[in-house]
């Protein structure tokens, strides 16, 4: 193994997750720093709040390709599964705890469903039904959230059994589930006293 190489790919993951997507689109569509809106986190839900749908939109297009973008380059270059597993970890650790905005972040949901498309492109579709639809039967967004990072394990389990690959995907699933359960800790708070801020979407005023 090429040790120089080897973790010179995991800094890279970890800054390409920490590109803070959220941020950087609302600024340029609003002017207005997403860290002081709502929850102060950078992901879709918070830019949905304070920039609207459509920066949301491009937000989770971009949060989404961090953590594809990571496992693809750990494929290209380093060539083992458990490169693309910490590959993938590392981007949403860099989601949440960004260098380029002291350690802040987002919750690291949509960065993990780029990272296990990236290793499984049957996650998108499994992945989107879970969220949209916790999403849309609740209206909350923390809670389509949780359901995706308890879902994520089961279903690197599932490509570990299908396809016969490395129990080291479960790396990945278990490691981005435990930052996203982390970082929605306040959310749960919430969700348990029933008082977590419902999601509407307003594409338009009329």
């Amino acid at each position: 193994m090429n040790v120089p190489l080897t973790v010179g790919v995991f800094v890279v993951c970890y800054l390409i997750g920490s590109i803070p997507m959220g941020l950087v689109l609302t600024r340029i569509a609003t002017g207005r720093d997403i860290r002081q809106v709502g929850s102060g986190r950078t992901g879709a839900t918070n830019v949905l709040r304070g920039a609207g749908p459509w920066v949301a939109f491009l937000t989770i297009l971009g949060d989404g390709l961090k953590g594809f973008a990571a496992v693809l380059i750990a494929r290209i270059v380093l060539k083992t599964n458990t490169a693309e597993a910490i590959a993938g970890l590392m981007a949403v650790i860099g989601h949440n705890y960004s260098i380029f905005i002291n350690f802040r972040g987002g919750a690291g949901t949509v960065a993990t469903i780029g990272g296990a498309v990236s290793i499984w492109p049957w996650s998108a579709a499994i992945l989107i039904l879970v969220g949209a639809g916790v999403i849309a039967a609740t209206q909350y967004a923390s809670l389509g959230s949780i359901a995706i990072a308890v879902v994520v394990p089961i279903l690197m389990a599932l490509r570990i059994w299908q396809a016969g690959e490395s129990w080291i995907y479960l790396l990945f699933g278990i490691g981005t589930s435990i930052l996203t359960l982390w970082a929605l800790r306040p959310n749960i708070r919430r969700l348990l006293e029933g008082c977590e801020r419902r999601v509407r979407i307003k594409f338009s005023e009329n």
